[in-house]
């Protein structure tokens, strides 16, 4: 890649456009499906005891269970489902509270996962990552969705105020982890020379280089399907959370949507961006074709590497109503699997999907309102 610069300028340019070019033809498009989505709404909330904060953060996820494992569980009943889906919210002064929800019109997943690792590895061949260099890019949409994590993890955009993530990023399983009393959510943005920004000299206002500008967040949300499994169990079909920022950030965000199944996606592929630990200050964007899915989860061989865990996984594809293409985040990368393939161990990264009953809850997180939910 690092001998044909013109070609992955040109490459990124593409991938920025909002324009209506496609690799399918005149004749077919990439659609996205309409969907009868179910109402998850809040029922009671109960005052907790203010959590303590000891958990390392963890920014990857193992688990040894795939997708065999996952299409072998029964699915949840309605009553283990209201409880998955009901959450905790913690705020900003460490007060904790817990939320029981309804469903209606419920569509049931499946899903379970045991929790054992071998060998870390999350670069399948050769590293078929891209880091995003300079403003015109990293300033860009869908690119300037991505966000960082002050424990170490990424998030996503998904509205003026809110930020996707994975629910490892900031809680265990079993309480949360150090520094998410004071979660900051950081943006990066050109760092100027010679105070640039307030020089009448323009020339003077020269990017050197890009830094971050942290925000606070008000409230996060974790379901409970996650602090009661962690990645055993159910828990890493749960693996999801939402950060509310204390002020908007004023960027182009990217909106959840149903996760289609995998052979509707455009080539098959999914997309993301995350800030990788080996690659301190870059934001690094991949995309690979999934391998294999169940109802809560994406198996796909994206080359990844810890602090990538929280990415918003997006495809492309047409919006019939409105005549147009849009992106939209349909999972949340998670973390690392070891698979027993017929008796011979196959690794995969592993995304969780934005079904129905996620996408209702998580959309009642950002709107409040079931009725600005009805379509992913």
């Amino acid at each position: 890649m690092a001998g044909t610069p013109g070609l992955l300028r040109l490459f990124l340019i593409l991938l920025c456009a909002d324009g209506q070019v496609s690799p399918y033809g005149a004749h077919w498009k990439p659609t996205w499906p309409a969907y009868r989505l179910p109402v998850v709404l809040p029922q009671s909330t109960l005052n907790l005891a203010k959590p303590h904060f000891g958990a390392e953060a963890k920014l990857e996820v193992s688990s040894s269970c795939g997708p065999q494992c996952h299409k072998g569980s029964p699915l949840p009943t309605y009553e283990e489902a209201k409880q998955y889906l009901s959450y905790e919210t913690l705020y900003a002064n460490g007060s904790r509270t817990e939320t029981q929800v309804g469903i209606y019109v419920l569509r049931s997943g499946e899903g379970e996962s045991s929790g054992k690792s071998r060998r870390k590895r999350q670069i399948y061949g050769y590293d078929s990552r891209f880091s995003i260099f300079g403003k015109d890019f990293l300033l860009n949409y869908p690119f300037s969705t991505s966000v960082k994590l002050s424990t170490g993890c990424t998030g996503t955009l998904v509205a003026e105020k809110h930020v996707l993530t994975a629910a490892h990023c900031i809680h265990d399983g079993k309480t949360y982890v150090k520094g998410t009393q004071k979660l900051r959510v950081g943006f990066l943005k050109p760092k100027f020379k010679d105070g640039g920004r307030g020089a009448n000299d323009s020339s003077s206002a020269v990017p050197e280089k890009m830094k971050f500008q942290w925000i606070r967040v008000k409230r996060t949300h974790v379901p409970k399907g996650w602090i009661k499994g962690n990645a055993n169990d159910i828990g890493m079909d749960y693996d999801y959370a939402l950060l509310e920022l204390k002020k908007p950030h004023k960027r182009k965000f990217m909106k959840i949507g149903v996760s289609p199944p995998a052979k509707q996606l455009p080539g098959g592929r999914i997309h993301f961006s995350g800030y990788d630990n080996d690659r301190p200050g870059n934001l690094v964007y991949r995309f690979c074709d999934v391998k294999d899915e169940t109802y809560d989860l994406l198996y796909q061989q994206c080359d990844a590497q810890p602090g990538a865990s929280g990415s918003g996984v997006y495809v492309r594809m047409w919006k019939r109503q409105q005549q147009k293409w849009e992106r939209k985040i349909i999972g949340i990368f998670s973390g690392h699997q070891w698979v027993d393939m017929n008796g011979s161990p196959q690794d995969f990264n592993v995304a969780v999907r934005i079904t129905p009953l996620k996408y209702a809850q998580i959309c009642y997180w950002i709107k409040g309102n079931y009725l600005d939910c009805r379509e992913g």
